[in-house]
């Protein structure tokens, strides 16, 4: 299975991951606000994940980090 991981307190909740997300699985968590105060980028369903990188591709902080695993 695919892994996304998120620096969270790096992040600053821009949403240019989440909209780059083509299965639509990366959101801004609500429930979470990270040391810079803002609400941190998380995957929802991380078994939906096909490891195209996108989301980490957008990041301009580069907090996101994906790894392929096996099929």
């Amino acid at each position: 299975m695919n892994k996304v991981t998120f620096k969270i307190d790096l992040c600053k909740g821009c949403g240019l991951c989440v909209n780059a997300c083509p299965k639509k699985i990366v959101l801004l968590d609500d429930k979470q606000i990270n040391a810079k105060g803002y609400h941190p980028a998380c995957v929802l369903e991380m078994e939906k994940c096909i490891g195209c990188a996108m989301c980490a591709t957008m990041c301009p902080d580069l907090v996101i980090i994906v790894e392929k695993g096996d099929k």
